[in-house]
């Protein structure tokens, strides 16, 4: 029950509890400061409980402990801080936050300042309830790329620069509102475009074989590290009798939209040959297997000598050289823009937050470097997996696509 206390009652007191005298909840201490004030947390709040708990640091010798708003102005001033950034729900608790400071013995005051929580869309920023979605299994753990902690971000390859642009582009504001996922992923585009060198990779493939190539036969080929930045350097990658290429870029039969190729039509491979489609081989499932084709050998870095015009390009590996990798390729978390106002938080989960694909990468890649991003043309910008060092093989996170596809999307279900 609640009742005046003298300072010896109060020593006394908190000596009992801190001994273990009291169960969880049986015995608290308040500050009474002042009962008639409107703010409820200037009355009597609450500065210290009981807590039978194992600490990581202490074990089991304490029993109590200190509430946050008691606790971290005290933390501000002994750590010298000068501001301390707040979100505006703890606009009321300024008040005891500088009250704690007026009646202690340390001289430094920090000032707190309040602004609107960073609400981004199809996420959560919540430690509360980012810690239910790992307890649950419903992400791998905090440094899960799909969750938007610092660790997520910098294992999906989120450069420091690029979120110090996000946080200049979106400014400081005491309104409450959401912030568009696409912008940030705006942000880390034009860093990535910039900076990160290209290679190449598959990751549905099916082989080409160029059946007027001399087997057993390779050269290197020169291929830019950015097309717009000489100063990045070229690697060299090799070509071959037989290449992989993504699936999607090879139909039987097409209209002249499509600019990939078709048999009986010609493509230019990625800083390589022409090469023209003859025939296709097909499982029983009428999947393609295995396409056939020819190149033509004066076609390396210029157009066909006859005027021909070739349209399209599409990239590849060598399938001598090539190096198995795996593809993570990410979505947005949550179907739904504010999944916090949900009912049901894991029914908003998106089912296909997650694609894993199995591919190859150019030969270049076997020497990756974590957090080292990359463009992967024509696919997205990619970076190594944390779990590569450990599990002793390749494997990419998805960073981000080439386009804003979910701004198509969204505009579609507007339209609707």
């Amino acid at each position: 029950p609640y009742r005046d206390t003298s300072v010896e009652e109060n020593l006394d007191l908190f000596k009992r509890m801190t001994a273990g005298e009291y169960k969880d909840g049986e015995c608290c201490l308040r500050a009474k400061i002042d009962m008639a004030s409107p703010f409820m947390c200037m009355r009597d709040p609450v500065i210290y409980r009981v807590r039978h708990v194992h600490h990581h640091q202490t074990g089991d010798k304490w029993c109590v402990y200190p509430m946050y708003d008691f606790t971290h102005c005290i933390s501000d001033a002994l750590e010298g801080i000068t501001h301390s950034l707040c979100t505006l729900e703890f606009q009321d608790n300024r008040r005891l936050y500088d009250w704690v400071l007026d009646n202690i013995s340390i001289d430094c005051h920090p000032q707190q300042i309040e602004f609107s929580r960073l609400n981004l869309q199809y996420t959560v920023m919540s430690k509360r309830i980012i810690n239910n979605l790992v307890e649950e299994g419903k992400v791998s753990g905090w440094d899960d790329p799909r969750v938007s902690s610092i660790a997520g971000l910098r294992r999906r390859g989120y450069t420091p620069s690029s979120i110090r642009e996000f946080c200049r582009r979106i400014g400081v504001t005491k309104m409450d509102n959401q912030v568009e996922m696409g912008m940030l992923e705006a942000c880390i585009r034009d860093d990535l475009n910039e900076n990160a060198p290209r290679a190449m990779a598959v990751m549905d493939p099916i082989k080409l074989v160029i059946e007027n190539y001399p087997e057993g036969q390779q050269e290197l080929l020169d291929a830019p590290n950015h097309p717009n930045n000489p100063d990045m350097g070229c690697r060299q990658v090799t070509f071959s009798r037989e290449v992989y290429i993504e699936r999607e870029d090879f139909r039987e039969s097409a209209n002249k939209k499509f600019k990939r190729l078709v048999l009986d039509k010609e493509v230019r491979l990625r800083n390589g040959y022409v090469v023209k489609a003859e025939r296709c081989d097909v499982d029983s499932d009428g999947q393609v297997t295995t396409v056939y084709c020819t190149y033509d050998p004066d076609t390396l870095g210029k157009d066909p000598a006859d005027g021909r015009k070739v349209k399209g390009v599409i990239h590849w590996v060598s399938a001598d050289t090539a190096k198995e990798a795996e593809f993570r390729i990410y979505d947005r978390l949550f179907r739904v823009p504010n999944p916090a106002a949900e009912d049901d938080l894991f029914a908003a989960l998106n089912p296909d937050s997650l694609v894993v694909k199995h591919g190859f990468v150019e030969a270049n890649l076997a020497d990756a470097k974590v957090e080292q991003p990359y463009q992967f043309e024509r696919l997205g910008y990619y970076v190594l997996d944390s779990d590569a060092e450990k599990e002793q093989r390749l494997i990419f996170n998805q960073t981000v696509g080439l386009r804003d596809s979910w701004a198509k999307i969204e505009q579609q279900g507007d339209a609707a």
